[in-house]
């Protein structure tokens, strides 16, 4: 079940969050975050109209994902960042396509036309696969711009148009 997060979810999302912060490179934070951190960032992205979700299964968050601003200045209003984190128990079960399709849903509705996906690591074929399935477009590469676990790491950057994309002239406002 993909759904709304709470903040009563936030323990589970720092747990979470903390493993791929401890074990992955999809994320370049090299301390995982506290709880009241994590919170922190949470009511900040709810509190700017930003999508913020959760998978559910067995009673229990298996991944959650959010989208927020993808760079500060005003003209990029209409462009998100997505991020999406899986428990290790559920990689490979479908949890992060759940959730990337709600984001994407989510993002349509309240009036956003692109999502770049900025994904950590360029050897991480399983999100670069599963962004290209969705229709991201491949744009770019910034070699070895992360240093963690002891080897350089790439970002790859994906886009998606999202609605009309930029087709037409938005006549609102992002929620």
């Amino acid at each position: 079940m993909i759904r709304t997060a709470h903040l009563s979810d936030i323990s589970a999302i720092a747990t979470i969050y903390a493993d791929a912060v401890k074990n992955g490179t999809a994320s370049f934070e090299l301390v995982p975050p506290s709880q009241d951190d994590i919170r922190a960032r949470f009511e900040k992205t709810v509190a700017g109209g930003y999508p913020y979700l959760v998978a559910e299964l067995d009673g229990r968050v298996a991944g959650y994902g959010y989208c927020g601003p993808y760079r500060p200045r005003a003209a990029y209003h209409f462009t998100v960042e997505n991020s999406v984190y899986v428990d290790p128990a559920w990689h490979g079960k479908g949890v992060g396509r759940a959730l990337m399709r709600a984001l994407i849903a989510s993002c349509e509705e309240r009036g956003f036309r692109q999502m770049i996906a900025v994904i950590g690591d360029s050897r991480n074929a399983a999100s670069i696969a599963l962004h290209k399935t969705l229709g991201f477009e491949m744009i770019g590469t910034h070699r070895s711009v992360g240093r963690k676990h002891g080897v350089w790491l790439d970002t790859v950057e994906m886009q998606l148009s999202l609605g009309t994309g930029d087709h037409d002239d938005p006549s609102f406002e992002p929620a």
